[in-house]
């Protein structure tokens, strides 16, 4: 016993050792400087960022409810809030291992002992005594308790911790990219809307065209190379909507995906961009806030944490390993009798495990783990060097969007007043249809060019808002 409680005194004294780098969080940018963007970009503010349900900034019920559909019925953010449960239940399963160890057992059987086998035949004088069988009974419990001298278990939790936040940003991820992607989606309906919308104003502009030389033609004043003209433009035009209706009905299609149901159980999608408000002042996040709130940094964060936990268990499993205990256990040959207390037996252990030759595996999975350290470590840098970049990216996008829309408004007004004019002109003999068919498709261009800008600015504000928010939380139990 002396020895015992020796042992269990050094043991607790060294209990508070944990072996192996404790994690330090990486710090913050050296500089906000070191954004390459514009420093007061056309509608953005430079702020700590958005936060929670960004999509509400385009003031639009029907955005709200698609994006509120998809956080309930998307199947992969289902399949990613499962895997979240099971790493916390998992910290819960290692943390258990830290605490003493119960188990109870029980036993029925039935013996027959070999007296031959002890010497106890030649002992009392008989070869020929038989050797005595019967029934034993045996109920016992035992208590087993790791001292984890070197922290093994200790860094074996504190790794599950940070593998499950790890797990929770990948989810607070996912979440993010789902209400990005279904916020393009709609807004890329919306523009295909608009799209289709314009397409059909213009083939009426070619029909008009077209009715305009026919009319010429049988007034005597025109040619029927002239009616042929705006008649082969009519039906150029009118062989670009169908694919541009193939694109929405693929684009119904793929927000159905998002949603979780079928296309066929998706109601109309019948808006257009102007159903939706520009944000006019976009909160980004500097440098500073946005690594610590972006969920693929702070996930790339929780993973680094991880790899150098498990530098700390790779090398306690080179220490030596303290376990005490005690078991209690009662046996007899009459069932009725086991709770007696004549017929128990108990014993007190301290055990000691240390490693001496496992062939340089321990060493080598300890160095492994060093290397996975670093690996994560050049992960973390990579992430935050995207992010950055691409939020880089975007702010310059802003900036140019507004510009071009601006240029784009500009044209699309004097193309509008070339064409009624050329249509003018023609319509009284002053010019032919050539004329008016080129401006018609200078019109037609700067049209669908200010379409195509508007869009862009619609979908690079989503995903500035994408790249800087900090998305969803995950709540235990969601």
């Amino acid at each position: 016993m002396k020895r015992l409680f020796a042992i269990t005194s050094l043991a607790l004294l060294c209990a508070g050792c944990a072996v192996g780098p404790d994690f330090t969080a990486p710090g913050p940018p050296a500089a906000e400087a070191g954004y390459d963007g514009p420093s007061r970009p056309v509608g953005a503010t430079l702020t700590q960022g958005p936060e929670g349900a960004w999509w509400k900034a385009f003031a639009s019920d029907r955005l709200d409810g698609f994006v509120a559909r998809a956080l309930a019925g998307n199947h992969s953010l289902a399949a990613s809030r499962a895997t979240l449960e099971r790493a916390r239940q998992h910290i819960a399963a290692v943390a258990g291992r830290r605490l003493p160890q119960v188990d109870a057992s029980g036993r029925a059987e039935y013996q027959r002992v070999n007296l031959a086998a002890f010497g106890l035949s030649d002992r009392f004088g008989g070869a020929n005594i038989p050797n005595p069988e019967f029934d034993l009974y045996t109920l016992g419990a035992g208590v087993s308790y790791d001292l984890d001298l070197f922290g093994r278990n200790r860094r074996a939790l504190e790794q599950a911790g940070a593998e499950a936040e790890a797990q929770a940003r990948a989810t607070e991820a996912a979440h993010l990219v789902v209400t990005g992607r279904v916020v393009a989606q709609v807004l890329a309906i919306a523009a295909l809307n608009d799209r289709i919308a314009t397409e059909r104003t213009l083939l009426a502009e070619d029909e008009r065209n077209a009715a305009l030389t026919e009319a010429r033609r049988k007034a005597g004043s025109g040619t029927l190379v002239e009616v042929l003209s705006a008649r082969d433009q009519l039906a150029a035009d009118r062989a670009d909507l169908p694919g541009f209706e193939q694109q929405l009905m693929e684009g119904r299609a793929m927000l159905a995906v998002l949603l979780g149901i079928s296309p066929a159980e998706l109601e109309p999608t019948d808006f257009g961009l102007d159903d939706f408000v520009l944000p006019s002042d976009v909160p980004v996040a500097l440098p500073s806030a946005l690594v610590r709130k972006r969920p693929d940094i702070l996930e790339a964060e929780a993973r680094l944490h991880a790899a150098v936990s498990a530098v700390g268990v790779a090398t306690a499993q080179l220490y030596p390993d303290v376990t005490l205990g005690a078991s209690l256990t009662q046996s007899t040959s009459e069932p009725g009798r086991i709770a007696s207390n004549r017929f128990n037996a108990f014993d007190l252990f301290a055990g000691v495990t240390a490693p001496i030759f496992h062939g340089g595996t321990l060493k080598a999975e300890k160095r492994g783990a060093e290397a996975e350290a670093r690996a994560a470590d050049a992960q973390y840098r990579q992430v935050v060097t995207e992010a950055f970049g691409q939020v880089s990216g975007l702010l310059w996008s802003l900036d140019s969007d507004a510009r071009e829309i601006a240029a784009r408004h500009e044209a699309a007004e004097i193309s509008g007043r070339s064409l009624h004019l050329s249509r003018r002109s023609f319509e009284v003999g002053n010019s032919g249809v050539l004329q008016v068919l080129d401006a018609n498709r200078a019109y037609q261009r700067a049209q669908l060019s200010l379409l195509d800008a508007r869009i862009r600015q619609y979908q690079n504000v989503a995903r500035l808002y994408v790249a800087t928010a900090g998305g969803w939380t995950a709540a235990p139990g969601s």
